[in-house]
């Protein structure tokens, strides 16, 4: 097991954050684990792209994130068109 792998941080202990919808300039609170979530004005889904970071190259991302975290990242990839 890796112990403190700085690239799991975001993942293990995520913070909000507000991004603005594209669609009506409202807001929308994602946390850092989060591609998408819903405006809290218009209620669209508003979805920010991933950049890559270890869980998609490590060979201990699996471990180290947990099956959840890991599969939920690897969907979100897929889904945008990604690995």
């Amino acid at each position: 097991m890796i112990f403190n792998c700085p690239g799991s941080h975001k993942f293990k202990q995520p913070k909000p954050e507000m991004m603005k919808c594209p669609y009506c300039g409202g807001e929308a609170e994602l946390w850092s684990d989060e591609t998408e979530a819903r405006c809290g004005t218009c209620k669209k889904v508003v979805a920010r792209q991933l950049g890559q970071c270890c869980i998609d190259w490590c060979k201990y991302a699996k471990e180290c994130f947990g099956e959840e975290t890991y599969s939920r990242h690897k969907n979100a990839g897929i889904k945008k068109g990604g690995n």
